[in-house]
């Protein structure tokens, strides 16, 4: 999985019982691992929140900039759309960004599964008065069927999926939901995506592991919320965060090391573990890119090359491209 900005795979009011499940199948493998969409509880959220405001964490600045300096060709390029499709919108400030002069009527289609997401990206586009809001709280592939279900024949679209999210993926899950995407889509509609690039090892661990500590309490407080939704014994002062860059897989990967032979257990998934002095807890993979690769993934899954802007000092593509 990769950093989220603006992509909240889990909510505060996760079912537990389906969170105990896969604690404990995710648990027992080899190497043991647990789901990184559970490091987004309400605590986590908001240091993720944090992350972004970090100088070691260009990626949310950098967009930015890019949507901000780009937003007339962006619409233009995709013939002043009427219709917006955010996945992930979070709190709605890049798609503001985009909008924010926006004359023409538009209806913005918010996609997340977080009703908090939600209210606050409607709070923050409601002050554009050419934009209606739809949202919709449910997963990517559900909320896209949404969405074309209530288009009139005809509307032109522009969907958008920002913050590197793709990077949440392995190479064969990211094809397959850059697939699934274009099939919600129409001929003619058109696609922005971002994505973080591969650049120096040392840029790229400061930001997994920044100086002040805020990723390794992000990292930690999954911990936390074991301890706290399941009954978890966890000894946080136990296990160090540790972020590496997998260069054979492209990714940075972060992970919890048990620092010293120590049982836990965990009663609510029916789990008790031991884990050995160094052994870690694989949290979190993000994906990085080189720009022809990233491209050539897109025109596999259906879209044709558009325009594409590169922050050259964080390293960070925003692609534009439209549906064959």
């Amino acid at each position: 999985m990769s950093r989220v900005d603006g992509l909240r795979l889990a909510s505060a009011h996760v079912d537990v019982d389906a969170f105990a499940r896969e604690v404990q199948y995710y648990l027992s493998l080899t190497p043991r691992q647990l789901p990184s969409r559970y490091l987004y509880d309400a605590l986590g959220s908001s240091l993720f929140e944090a992350i972004c405001h970090l100088p070691w964490y260009p990626i949310t600045r950098a967009e930015r900039h890019l949507i901000e300096t780009y937003r007339h060709d962006i619409l233009d390029f995709a013939k002043q759309p009427r219709a917006i499709i955010e996945l992930g919108s979070g709190n709605g400030e890049k798609l503001a960004l985009l909008l924010q002069d926006a004359q023409a009527s538009r209806t913005a289609h918010l996609i997340d599964v977080s009703a908090t997401a939600l209210a606050a990206a409607t709070s923050r586009l409601s002050d554009i008065p050419a934009v209606t809001i739809v949202t919709h709280q449910d997963q990517y592939e559900e909320g896209l069927n949404s969405v074309a279900r209530l288009r009139p024949r005809g509307e032109s679209a522009l969907a958008l999926f920002l913050g590197s999210n793709i990077g949440n993926f392995d190479q064969p899950d990211a094809e397959a939901f850059l697939g699934s995407v274009r099939t919600s889509l129409r001929s003619g509609d058109t696609f922005l995506i971002g994505a973080d690039l591969v650049k120096p090892e040392p840029m790229l661990l400061a930001a997994y592991d920044d100086p002040l500590g805020v990723t390794a309490a992000f990292d930690r407080n999954l911990l936390v919320r074991l301890n706290h939704e399941l009954g978890a014994n966890f000894d946080l002062a136990g296990f160090v965060h540790r972020a590496v860059w997998n260069a054979e897989q492209s990714r940075v990967e972060m992970h919890l090391e048990s620092r010293c032979r120590q049982a836990v257990a965990i009663p609510r998934a029916q789990l008790n573990v031991t884990f050995e002095a160094g052994e870690r807890i694989w949290t979190e993979s993000s994906y990085k890119y080189e720009p022809v690769a990233f491209e050539a993934m897109l025109q596999r899954a259906g879209f044709a090359p558009g325009r594409r802007w590169i922050d050259p000092r964080s390293r960070f593509l925003l692609s534009l491209c439209r549906v064959n």
